[in-house]
This record gives structure tokens, C-alpha cells and sequence, in this order.
């Protein structure tokens, strides 16, 4: 026991050590709570990270009760592969889309406003699921550990909610304190779970005997084989909303080069191609996703190996597939039941903490979505610690509210968590394709359409896979949710709180959200673009009123100010460099767009 407890210690202080130091000196860079490669590893990976602890055990489910367990190979593969080309999509596109908004920015510049304001209610839906998911999970766990895995709801709902406070405080005291906080946990994980293989390794040669089966698989035919299959698939897949995530939070992270980076740019000039890639914010937010290229098929892979020769899956013993596995592993260490007691543990704070990337993402969103109209601009406020903190308390207050709906039964929520993200990941592959089909000639363009295309299609397959794959647990209600926000996202866009003027846009980005440099100028360009849509959009509906001799008099009568084009609008890319919006907002009406009438009042919905 002593030895574990010693080990114990040992990685611990180690995690510790390693851990990132928020610099003072950062704080005033973009308003406050820039992060390093470290942070962001911790603070955008944590959700992709500790799927490990739930993404096998609900693919293995899937097969299990059918004996179709030896045939879990081919949904890794699957997942691999998935991996590995939506991370490659996700590397180039922060080269082409390094300030953020992910594929929220890259389909309002390459496609049309319409699926970016689809992708951002999209993606908000699944940042609060992804905080139900997580502390529910993180809930299971604890009861797991207790023995007490089918407690009433009420315990499942109230620790749920608690480790979602937690992790809703951590957030609003900022990203340096809360990525310390994760990473530490993050890396005594990490040579924990090497620990644990190395006992698994160790209890295969000492011919441990796998538990005996006791219960009663169903004998189904090939088609209905192939379903559970791709069930199997997609609930292996829940977790690539990392990708997105980085994407769309490079807008936190310091533009400047990682250690290694720097190291390497010294040491081995010879591979200074390799360097620039991962050199800057964007090389930051590449390492990150690098990870997610191998991680999620060799841990989806190493679990399934094991639960198959020991015949251990979720419920098994009254624990999940990990807690089963980290049993037989540990118990071949002396004193092993602390390290496995200390996992378990580890594993409840880490699947909590992977709330932490929905919160940051709310806050990468919402304070756009508020600058562009979508949400009203209340929500917009930034603490010192450069925190969004109203958007990330009411993704806390919505989440808690689904956790009680749902009765704390994280079944009840996993078919609803992890669809989303696929539609905006098709998004990103189409407006990678459209960047490429601009910017290259002869055969790079021919390659990157040709990837990009790929990219989407399978993104898209996926997308309409999940929503099958989990039909019968509800999948099916993801239609209706996704028609219901589209329509609600417009209809608020359209009311009076989604009207912005330029100097409004101004005050949002350059006064609450304290945001300077090119990722203002992309924000600006992003609203008037927003709001030429609005317009847009006004004067379609004058139009088809018009048909049935309806006159709907407006309350805004002039022009939007106009966009233009992205790359004119890019140019600004320096912090104290003035902003786009400079041009409509002088005092000379002649300058200001705003004060101009339209041409067609009646044409643009404006009949008295």
C-alpha cells in the first residue's frame, strides 16, 4: 500500500509541476485571459480527453447485448478514420481561419449568413448538452465507484448539478487558474492510465481469468447487425466537439510560438516548414488538434482490446467499462485499490471539468452572436479576468434545467449530445473547398477541392449516421430541435433586440467585449454582414406579403451600412489600428450610409 500511495504522490507533484503559470503580463493583451499551448491543451482537449472514460463503454453497449463485441474493430477503424480527416480539416482551416468563430466565421466568408446563423445556434445547443453530458457522466461515475450506479434520479440529478457549479465557478475565475486546475488533473491521468495498461498487460500474462458472462445475448440478423454497427460508430464519435472547439476559442490563445516551437526553430532549422506550421496562435491551436488525430482510435482501440478478453462492459460488477478495467489493471500492483480508487475519483472530476470547454466556447460565441444581432446585448459583459461570465451562467442555469428534465439520466441526454457538432463540421469542409477553389490553380486546387469535398461528405454522412444510429433513443427529435432553433435564430434576428447600427456594433466589440486587432475587424465585418442579410431578408418578406396585399410598414428605414469584402476588411490588423467602423459613424452624413434612404422604400418593405 505504501508503494501505491508513494506513486500516487509522485505523479501527482509531477501533473503539478508541469502544470501552465498564467504571466501577469498577458492580462493586458486583448483584455485579459490569453492562454498558452498548455492551457489550451488543457482547457479545449479535457472534453475530447476524458471521453475515454464513457465513448467506449456506450460503442461497446451497442454490441454487446447482440455478441457482436469481436467485431468492435471495425467501428474503431471507423472512428479513426473520422479522426484523422476531420482533424486534418480542422489543422488547415486554422491557417485560413486563425481568430476564431470556426466554421461559424468560415461559412459567413466563404458560403452564405444562413448557415452561419444555423451553425451558431447549432453549436450553442451543444455546449449546454456537452455540460449536461459531462456532469451527469461525471455523476455515474461517483455512484459507480459507490456501488450505487442505480440510486434513485434525484442523487444522479443532484450531483450532476453540483459538479456543474463547480466547474461554472472555475470558469468565471478565469482561464489561468482554471487550466492549471485541469491540466494537473489531465497529466496525473495520463501516467495513471499508462499504470493501469500496464497492469491489464500484466494480469493477461498472469492469466487472470476474464468474468464469466451472465447475460442473454439476442441472435439478430446481418441487416440489424450492421445497424448496431453503426450505432456502435457514432457513440464512439461524441467527442470530436473538440475540434470545433479549438476553432472556435484560438480567439483566447497568445499569438506567439510554444516552447517547443521556439526550441525547434533553433535546434533544427532543417524542419522550419514543420515549425511554421505550428508556429503563432494557429500552431498553438494545430498541437491541440494534432492529439485528436490518434488519440481518440488508440484509446477507443486499447479499451476494446480489454474489454473483450476480460468480458467486461458498462453494469458489468456494478461498475463501467473503465471502472472494471481499472479493478483487474490496479489490482495486479501492490496496494493497488488506492490507485484505483484515486482513478475513479480522477475520473468524476475530469468528466466535470470537461464542462469547461462548453464554457469557454459559450463565451467564444455568444458575445458574436450578440454583436451580429442574434442575441440580445445584455448578455455581453466581460469580468477582469477576461471571463464572458453572463453567458457562461446561463449555459450553467440551462443545463441544470435539461439535467432535471432529463431526470438525471445521461442516456436521456447522450443522443442529443455530439449530433450537432457534425453539421458544422460539413459546413467547415464546404467553405474549406470554396477557399481553395479561390485561392489555388492547377493541381493544389485540384487536391484541395477534392479533400475539402471528402471532408464534407463524410462529415455529412456522419451527421445523418448519428441521427439513425440513435433513432430510437430520441435521435429523432434532433430534427425537430435543429428546424425549431433555425426558425427561432431568424425570427429573433429579424425583431427590433436583432437590429444593429454601426456605432452599436462598435460599443459591443471595442467597448464590453474589449476586443481589439484582426479578431475585431473580422466581429465587424461579420455584423454588417449580418445585418445586410436582416435586410435582406425584410425585403423578401415585403415581397411575398406583398403577393397576398399585405403593407407591413417597418421601423427602420434606412440602408444597412455596407460590408464589403472580407479581405478589405482585414486589413486592420494591429491592435490600435482604428476600427472598420470608423468610416459610418462620423458626424458627415454624406459618409454615414445609415442616413441615406432607400431607393425602393416600397421594395424594401417600408409602405406607409
Amino acid at each position: 500500500m505504501i508503494f501505491s500511495i508513494l506513486l500516487l504522490l509522485v505523479v501527482i507533484f509531477l501533473a503539478y509541476k508541469a502544470s501552465p503559470k498564467e504571466n501577469k503580463e498577458h492580462a493586458h493583451v486583448h483584455g485579459a485571459g490569453q492562454i498558452g499551448l498548455l492551457a489550451a491543451l488543457a482547457l479545449f482537449g479535457v472534453d475530447y480527453f476524458t471521453s475515454y472514460y464513457y465513448a467506449t463503454g456506450e460503442m461497446m453497449s451497442a454490441l454487446h447485448p447482440y455478441g457482436l463485441q469481436q467485431y468492435a474493430v471495425i467501428a474503431v477503424a471507423i472512428i479513426s478514420l473520422a479522426n484523422i480527416v476531420f482533424g486534418a480539416l480542422y489543422m488547415y482551416s486554422l491557417g485560413v481561419c486563425n481568430e476564431g468563430g470556426g466554421s461559424y466565421t468560415a461559412s459567413m466568408r466563404y458560403l452564405k449568413p444562413t448557415l452561419s446563423l444555423i451553425v451558431a445556434v447549432t453549436l450553442i445547443q451543444d455546449y449546454v448538452l456537452t455540460i449536461v453530458v459531462s456532469a451527469l457522466s461525471g455523476g455515474d461515475q461517483l455512484l459507480s465507484v459507490l456501488n450505487a450506479y442505480d440510486a434513485n434520479w434525484v442523487w444522479h440529478f443532484a450531483i450532476g448539478a453540483i459538479l456543474a457549479a463547480v466547474t461554472w465557478f472555475l470558469t468565471i475565475r478565469g482561464r489561468g487558474e482554471s487550466s492549471k486546475v485541469v491540466f494537473t488533473l489531465l497529466g496525473v491521468f495520463a501516467m495513471l492510465t499508462v499504470v493501469m495498461v500496464t497492469g491489464l498487460g500484466g494480469a493477461i500474462i498472469n492469466d487472470v481469468k476474464s468474468v464469466p458472462a451472465t447475460e442473454v445475448t439476442q441472435a439478430v440478423p446481418l441487416g440489424q447487425a450492421m445497424l448496431h454497427m453503426l450505432t456502435a460508430s457514432m457513440k464512439g464519435m461524441v467527442a470530436l466537439t473538440g475540434l470545433e472547439a479549438m476553432s472556435n476559442g484560438i480567439q483566447f490563445v497568445i499569438d506567439e510560438d510554444a516552447g517547443i516551437v521556439k526550441w525547434g526553430k533553433k535546434r533544427l532549422p532543417r524542419l522550419q516548414k514543420l515549425w511554421n506550421f505550428y508556429s503563432g496562435k494557429a500552431g498553438i491551436g494545430r498541437f491541440v488538434q494534432t492529439s485528436f488525430l490518434f488519440y481518440g482510435g488508440v484509446t477507443t482501440m486499447i479499451l476494446t482490446v480489454f474489454s473483450v478478453h476480460f468480458n467486461v462492459f458498462d453494469g458489468t460488477l456494478g461498475k463501467t467499462l473503465v471502472g472494471n478495467l481499472a479493478a483487474i489493471g490496479f489490482g495486479q500492483i501492490p496496494g493497488g485499490e488506492i490507485l484505483f480508487w484515486a482513478y475513479q475519483l480522477l475520473g468524476v472530476a475530469l468528466l466535470a471539468a470537461a464542462s469547461m470547454t462548453a464554457f469557454q466556447d459559450l463565451q467564444a460565441t455568444a458575445w458574436r452572436d450578440v454583436a451580429m444581432g442574434e442575441m440580445p446585448e445584455v448578455v455581453v459583459y466581460r469580468n477582469a479576468q477576461g471571463t464572458f461570465t453572463r453567458s457562461v451562467t446561463a449555459g450553467f442555469i440551462l443545463a441544470v434545467v435539461i439535467m432535471f428534465i432529463v431526470r438525471g439520466q445521461t442516456t436521456l441526454a447522450v443522443p442529443f449530445y455530439g449530433v450537432g457538432v457534425f453539421m458544422p463540421i460539413m459546413v467547415m469542409g464546404l467553405a474549406m473547398r470554396q477557399h481553395v477553389k479561390k485561392t489555388y490553380t492547377g493541381r493544389p486546387r485540384r487536391w484541395g477541392m477534392a479533400a475539402s469535398s471528402i471532408a464534407a461528405i463524410l462529415a455529412g454522412v456522419v451527421f445523418v449516421g448519428q441521427i439513425v444510429g440513435k433513432w430510437s433513443e430520441g435521435g429523432w427529435v434532433v430534427l425537430i430541435s435543429f428546424s425549431v432553433l433555425a426558425i427561432a435564430a431568424h425570427g429573433l434576428l429579424l425583431s427590433p433586440q436583432g437590429y444593429r447600427e454601426p456605432r452599436q456594433i462598435h460599443r459591443i466589440v471595442r467597448e464590453k467585449a474589449r476586443v481589439q486587432g484582426a479578431m475585431a475587424s473580422i466581429v465587424e465585418w461579420q455584423s454588417l454582414r449580418m445585418q445586410e442579410y436582416r435586410y435582406e431578408l425584410f425585403t423578401a418578406l415585403t415581397h411575398l406579403f406583398d403577393i397576398f396585399g399585405v403593407r407591413r410598414p417597418a421601423r427602420y428605414e434606412s440602408v444597412p451600412a455596407p460590408a464589403g469584402e472580407y479581405d478589405a476588411a482585414m486589413h486592420v490588423d494591429h491592435p490600435d489600428a482604428p476600427s472598420i467602423l470608423t468610416q459610418f459613424i462620423k458626424n458627415d452624413p454624406a459618409a454615414n450610409p445609415l442616413a441615406q434612404k432607400p431607393k425602393d422604400a416600397t421594395a424594401a418593405g417600408h409602405a406607409h
